[in-house]
């Protein structure tokens, strides 16, 4: 994405930008809102563009090339649009820290592993990467502290059913501080 001007606190809603045409727009905005709720971002980059696929293979994807944003994928074909669509901006905040954010929450908490049973050691170790884990955490705060009927429902339904991609709540409280903890030194850096 092109960059204009100097870095500047700028809300989560000038950063993206969603897809007014598509269905998933509505669970869309309401995630976006939600994260917007918790932290600004100081940014110098055009709205990165958030894209709706049909993709069976992965529930979303943030791409970047040559050190900027292209834009964020998420699948209208998985059933949790709002939980894939904050991943992938958590890649982006990340990102735009110079992937610094996970190592930062690893250091402020212990983060109990998701990686799914039986999984190999390479898929093991990307699961429970500082990237992986980061961004995982940070959908799981925003939909947490969201205050949205919509996002928490989702989110209780994703921990009754055991999703890899979310922590059961008695796990999540401490690392859900550490994200705010996280989140609270950006707002603090993009003021």
């Amino acid at each position: 994405m092109p960059r204009s001007g100097e870095p500047r606190p700028r809300a989560l809603a000038e950063v993206v930008r969603l897809p007014r045409r598509s269905p998933l727009y509505p669970e869309l905005a309401r995630a976006l809102a939600a994260a917007g709720r918790l932290h600004a971002l100081r940014s110098d980059l055009e709205p990165v563009p958030v894209r709706a696929t049909a993709t069976t293979r992965q529930s979303g994807c943030y791409r970047s090339r040559e050190g900027d944003p292209v834009d964020l994928r998420v699948s209208r074909l998985h059933g949790r649009v709002a939980l894939s669509f904050l991943h992938e901006l958590g890649h982006l905040v990340d990102h735009q820290h110079g992937w610094e954010l996970g190592p930062e929450l690893r250091a402020r908490a212990v983060v109990p592993s998701r990686a799914p049973a039986g999984s190999g050691r390479s898929r093991r170790r990307y699961f429970d990467s500082p990237r992986e884990v980061w961004a995982r955490a940070y959908a799981q705060t925003v939909l947490a502290r969201s205050g949205d009927p919509a996002l928490l429902a989702e989110l209780a339904s994703l921990q009754a059913a055991g999703d890899a991609f979310v922590w059961p709540e008695r796990d999540f409280a401490p690392l859900a501080h550490a994200v705010e903890d996280v989140l609270g030194r950006l707002l603090a850096v993009a003021a």
